[in-house]
């Protein structure tokens, strides 16, 4: 049964990662490399356990040198893109350490004849050794793994079993700042058995006890008022980041709404001293574009990205849509050491003379241009090393006449070196952005199974409706992209672009410009007042500019589809990797695109006027549905289903107008919050949805069950299996001075 290291074929350094039951067969410093590894690349799906059930059922009862070739060529699952043969061994050595077997193999004892004489124990011994382990799935990242999928390998909880679901325990944020929050948007970490969150108008970060809710440690920022009064997006944000060295050393990362870059100790919440300056790193030093007087206009909404030792901000902004300048505080993303906060790198979103990309902004308009953040989450490849960033629109968000040109890297998805911050490559989504449809979504990386191979993927989603997608490696679209002609601008001093970028697949997941086809035809009186109620308006074909109110043709603005705020926004998708299905949450909504003069003292000619669309009778002027959920396959580009998201709404379904009329499902103006596990699909309704909770068929859409929430969902869904139990855990609405609260759903025999 047994065979010598020698035998295995491989050097004696590669087989010291598979005596999981021998000490002294590996270093130190392999199982720490190893244990980084593992947290970045396999923790969200696998644990110790996990990995030991995997030596037996792809192993069998064989020898560790076949498990580590089975390993290698099998994992990451779809995947063409895998850690180097020394990073699996490096994995190895830590799951050795973890099930107990002690370090200290040097290197010459690796090279020894009797070292290479030592035999190695059956797969099948170690998982008896390990029988009694609790079953234990985490949630390292934002949206699971790093890739921003937001799945989990969870299957506890199925189709059979989650109309069960009920409410294991309540946090209330509620003393978590000067007032409650309503809407809290964070998605909590798991980690060793905590919850790791933001809560409250002070984003305070808060460890909570996963089992029970009990609150472990809080953490509030205590930042000068006038910083705090200033920032731009204040509240708890979306989230917080882990690190962790492989040891002991293990660390959480927040933004604080007056942009300073925290790091905790995620045992205890107390600021690490040897980080920055006790604990913190003030972001607001070395911004380009700051004010002569006063603070400049940035913050932050999103979790940093932790990638490796090094820890990746990206800046929010104040909306665009009536600045008082057409300059601003340029929106640079930069990188930190996560151990000491040395800034490591610093990437100009707006190029600086001598960048790639500069000749892309008339003359002087990169020098004053501002915004162009990273406002929406990152995402990381750990095995290449590569991160992606969806970067926003530069100022401003509606009038582009003052930075003429494609404006890169405005409204682009790049991506960059991790260790670096150099562009790997970069591809601009929206040119000359005037539509406020900067990139919204982290982008998910995927592994997309094509004609017997893998590709590996990057799927961005977007506001207006498209996903497009890309090999995460080269930036060549999996689709033809085409540049197609588009409506231009006759406000004066525009200059739109004459083209824009369509991807030819995947198909869009919602309406995109508006044409009479879309008005509602409930009864022939609706339709009838729908044509009548567009007559002021320019009914605008997809990404046809906005227009002045009231222009020369005495229109009060232009009707679009999607609406600025998408569309797809922030909430993204989930994607399953077994199926290679992408689901996204999106809302069809009107919007005016109008301008109007600036108010005196700005420099800027035209900014937003908005305005509310028009309506029939209280019912909007376009054909459900307004809220829906799309699955799209991602090996052929086309929607398997797609579905409304909520049931209709009382406001419609008792609207006089329709007496008699039978409507279809029509969902609310709202993005679903998702989430895939191995067994369902996950949904609320959203910020401005009510407080159901539902779990669908993955491959129909069906409804399985329906669940009522305190409040409607307002942060993403996450999941995490400990001691062998599973619980779905978000963040809900408070209301009626009620605070936001965090809920943890699990099954009746799972309750404490």
């Amino acid at each position: 049964m047994f065979r010598t290291l020698v035998a295995c074929g491989l050097t004696a350094v590669a087989c010291t990662g598979f005596a999981l039951a021998q000490d002294g067969l590996f270093s130190g410093a392999q199982a720490d490399r190893g244990g980084v590894l593992f947290n970045n690349e396999c923790a969200a799906c696998h644990t110790v356990r996990h990995a030991a059930d995997l030596m037996v059922s792809r192993g069998g009862d064989t020898l560790f040198p076949d498990f580590h070739a089975k390993l290698s060529a099998t994992m990451p699952p779809f995947s063409a893109d895998k850690p180097e043969p020394q990073g699996y061994v490096d994995i190895l050595a830590y799951l050795t350490r973890e099930l107990g077997a002690r370090e200290g193999a040097s290197d010459a004892t690796l090279q020894s004849p009797a070292f290479r004489a030592a035999r190695i124990p059956s797969a099948a011994s170690v998982v008896a050794s390990i029988s009694q382990a609790p079953e234990q799935l985490e949630w390292h990242n934002w949206r699971g793994p790093l890739d921003g999928t937001g799945y989990s390998a969870a299957d506890q909880i199925d189709a059979s079993n989650v109309k069960s679901l009920r409410t294991a325990w309540r946090w209330s944020s509620s003393g978590m700042g000067p007032s409650p929050e309503a809407r809290n948007t964070t998605t909590p970490l798991m980690v060793d058995g905590s919850l790791y969150l933001t809560a409250g108008l002070t984003r305070n970060v808060v460890s909570l006890d996963a089992k029970t809710g009990e609150m472990l440690w809080m953490w509030r920022p205590n930042e000068d008022e006038a910083r705090f009064e200033n920032a731009p997006r204040k509240g708890a944000g979306r989230g917080v980041a882990y690190w962790t060295d492989g040891k002991a050393d293990r660390r959480i990362f927040t933004v604080t709404p007056g942009f300073h870059l925290a790091a905790l100790d995620a045992a205890t919440g107390r600021p690490i001293a040897r980080f920055g300056s006790q604990g913190q790193v003030d972001l607001m030093a070395g911004l380009r574009g700051v004010p002569k007087e006063g603070l400049p206009d940035i913050g932050n909404s999103s979790p940093p990205l932790v990638v490796g030792d090094i820890v990746v901000v990206g800046p929010a902004h104040e909306i665009g849509l009536r600045p008082k300048s057409n300059g601003n505080v340029k929106g640079d993303v930069r990188a930190y050491d996560a151990r000491t906060g040395r800034l490591v790198w610093t990437f100009r979103t707006i190029p600086a003379k001598g960048d790639p990309g500069y000749e892309t902004w008339t003359a002087g308009a990169a020098e004053y241009s501002g915004n162009a953040g990273v406002w929406a989450p990152m995402s990381a490849d750990p095995t290449t090393g590569l991160i992606y960033l969806p970067v926003e629109a530069s100022t401003n968000d509606v009038y582009g006449g003052a930075r003429q040109g494609q404006n890169l890297y405005s409204s682009s998805l790049v991506a960059l070196e991790a260790k670096t911050g150099k562009v790997r490559w970069s591809r601009q989504l929206v040119h000359h952005d005037i539509w406020d449809w900067d990139v919204p979504a982290i982008p998910i990386l995927a592994d997309v199974p094509r004609d017997g191979r893998t590709i590996p993927a990057v799927l961005q989603i977007t506001k207006q409706g498209f996903v497009f997608a890309f090999n995460r490696h080269t930036g060549e679209p999996l689709w033809p992209i085409e540049e197609r002609a588009v409506p231009q601008s006759d406000t004066p001093g525009e200059a739109t672009s004459p083209t824009q970028p369509f991807p030819t697949l995947p198909i869009p997941f919602d309406r995109q410009g508006v044409t009479v086809d879309d008005l509602i035809d409930f009864t022939h009186d609706l339709r009838a007042e729908a044509l009548e109620a567009v007559k002021p308006y320019r009914l605008g074909g997809f990404m046809a500019p906005p227009s002045l109110s009231p222009a020369p043709d005495s229109t009060r603005g232009t009707l679009s589809l999607p609406h600025f705020l998408g569309g797809g926004n922030w909430e993204g998708g989930a994607f399953d990797p077994e199926s290679g299905i992408l689901y996204v949450g999106s809302m069809t909504s009107l919007n005016i695109l109008s301008l109007a003069p600036a108010p005196a003292g700005s420099d800027v000619p035209y900014v937003y006027s908005g305005g509310r669309p028009p309506q029939v009778r209280g019912l909007s002027l376009i054909k459900p549905p307004y809220g829906r959920i799309t699955a799209i396959d991602m090996k052929t580009g086309h929607h398997a289903w797609m579905i409304a998201n909520a049931d209709t709404p009382d406001a419609v379904r008792e609207n006089p107008a329709l007496a008699g009329v039978v409507l279809p499902r029509t969902g609310v103006v709202s993005r679903a919050g998702l989430l895939a596990t191995k067994t369902l699909l996950f949904a609320g309704e959203g910020l401005t949805g009510s407080p159901v909770f539902r779990a669908h068929d993955k491959a129909t859409g069906a409804i399985l069950a329906e669940l009522t929430l305190p409040g409607t969902q307002t942060g993403l869904p996450m999941t995490y299996v400990l001691d062998g139990k599973q619980y779905v855990v978000l963040s809900t609405a408070g209301g009626d001075g009620r605070a936001a609260e965090i809920v943890a759903l699990a099954l009746p025999n799972q309750l404490q």
